[in-house]
């Protein structure tokens, strides 16, 4: 029996509209064009705004997390959960690392064409370095001057626990010695005896030299050496996208760590260390804002503004990871990206400065030398603040891009102002609970300085692109 006939012609035609099929939906794009349909908010949303949202939502999390659940528990919570996803963001910028430090570096000497500009524009960076380098040290001494945060500051409050950690930190990391030992040991570490174990370790300076050099190589080839150019520059074009692939992630990352960070030790450094926070914290901002800033104003003409703009996703960066080489993808990013600077020149300088540049480290080498003076009572005269720029200059060249081991590294610079070995001990035992913190900003101003240098030596060498500079960031 039909439909229609069972239920009737009106009733039937509801049947039959009930048993049909549905209409055809308008259309809703699938797989990965669902995921774009339905997060494209989030994708037009610039970069550097997300990791902001990311780094203040993190940091509220964190804070809310140890008022409301109590410091321990707070800490154990953040660090089971938090603390994974942080990790796993770090080890996915440390993963681009190495491939991406040779390939673009190779590619960008190919780019150059002729090995003799190498000599100008390395020339022009270093100089750059050294001398932002000793301008911040000095910006370190002054603000401990004039704050002088270890001015009463009770010694007697370190607990033995600290004391051996300092002890054993300061073990894993033999001091340099004397200048001379400093600058040999800095110039030898640079030839590698084996890349490949270079490469494995993550050791910046020889892969730059051996990337430089295999350029050179390639170059004097000739058509014997076109073959494995075009390999290299492809190579650098697929590390410099996976590069903004990964980077997509960093919101996620930064919120994780900055959870991480202030749910484990919240504010507490603000009444522990609060002078040598805000001494640290003013001096690189006054460094920032007055040397890179007449750096990018002044001698180079540029607003000011639109380059803090293209910095911010890196700086954001440095500031929850506290790492200048895990950074250092990003960095290279914002600067072909949003400051306009050539991936030849991005790809020498940046990788260069990781290094070599450690404006904050520097700063705050001089910093520890004055707290560590004014809270052990010791007589300091002006050939001793002469001195300490000096071994804060070349104790900072050459550190590893890590978080805290500028900190075990002080024991060159507390010897010159008489700090005994067991009185190094005790400083560095009082500052290392809550250098993360501290190393935080150090890491945004030796990053920021990486940034300034690249886009001065960029626009000398007629390597720079200012409709770039002044657009809206691209990442």
């Amino acid at each position: 029996m039909g439909i229609t006939r069972a239920f009737g012609p009106v009733a039937g035609e509801i049947a039959i509209s009930a048993f049909a099929f549905p209409a055809k939906r308008p259309y809703r794009p699938a797989s990965n064009d669902t995921w774009e349909w339905r997060m494209g908010w989030w994708f037009k949303i610039d970069l550097w705004k997300r990791v902001m949202l990311g780094l203040a939502l993190g940091a509220v999390t964190g804070l809310v997390l140890r008022q409301v659940m109590g410091a321990e528990a707070a800490g154990a919570n953040v660090t089971a959960w938090a603390k994974p996803i942080g990790d796993a963001f770090i080890n996915l910028i440390k993963m681009l690392v190495v491939p991406l430090i040779f390939t673009t570096l190779v590619s960008g000497v190919l780019a150059m064409g002729d090995p003799k500009k190498l000599g100008s524009l390395g020339g022009r960076a270093l100089a750059m370095y050294m001398c932002t380098t000793l301008i911040a040290v000095s910006f370190g001494l002054l603000m401990g001057s004039i704050i002088q945060p270890g001015t009463g500051f009770d010694t007697t409050t370190v607990n033995t626990a600290d004391m051996e950690s300092a002890r054993a930190q300061l073990a894993a990391n033999p001091q340099p010695g004397s200048v001379a030992e400093q600058l040999m040991n800095t110039i030898l570490s640079i030839i590698p005896t084996n890349p490949v174990a270079a490469m494995a370790s993550g050791d910046v300076l020889p892969i730059i030299f051996f990337a430089i050099m295999f350029g050179i190589g390639i170059l004097v080839s000739g058509d014997a050496g076109k073959p494995l150019a075009n390999v290299m520059n492809s190579a650098a074009e697929a590390m410099m996208k996976l590069t903004l692939i990964v980077m997509e992630t960093a919101p996620i990352g930064v919120f994780a760590l900055m959870a991480w960070v202030m749910g484990d030790r919240g504010l507490t450094i603000l009444a522990v260390l609060g002078k040598m926070t805000a001494a640290l914290y003013i001096a690189c901002a006054l460094h920032m804002l007055f040397t890179f800033g007449f750096i990018i104003k002044v001698i180079l003409r540029l607003p000011l503004f639109d380059f803090f703009r293209g910095a911010v996703d890196a700086q954001a960066v440095a500031f929850s990871t506290s790492s200048s080489n895990a950074t250092l993808p990003m960095t290279m990013s914002c600067a072909t990206q949003n400051l306009g600077v050539s991936k030849s020149i991005a790809s020498s300088v940046l990788p260069l400065g990781a290094t070599i540049n450690m404006d904050g480290t520097a700063l705050y080498q001089g910093l520890i030398a004055l707290f560590a003076a004014q809270a052990l009572g010791l007589p300091m005269n002006a050939g001793m603040y002469f001195t300490i720029a000096i071994m804060a200059t070349l104790v900072s060249i050459g550190t590893a891009g890590i978080p805290s081991v500028s900190l075990f590294l002080a024991a060159t610079t507390l010897s010159v102002v008489g700090v005994s070995p067991e009185q190094t001990v005790l400083i560095i035992a009082l500052l290392f609970p809550f250098d993360r913190i501290l190393d935080m900003m150090r890491t945004v101003t030796n990053i920021t300085g990486d940034l300034a240098v690249a886009t001065a030596v960029a626009k000398w060498e007629g390597e720079f692109d200012e409709e770039v500079f002044r657009a809206r960031d691209a990442v």
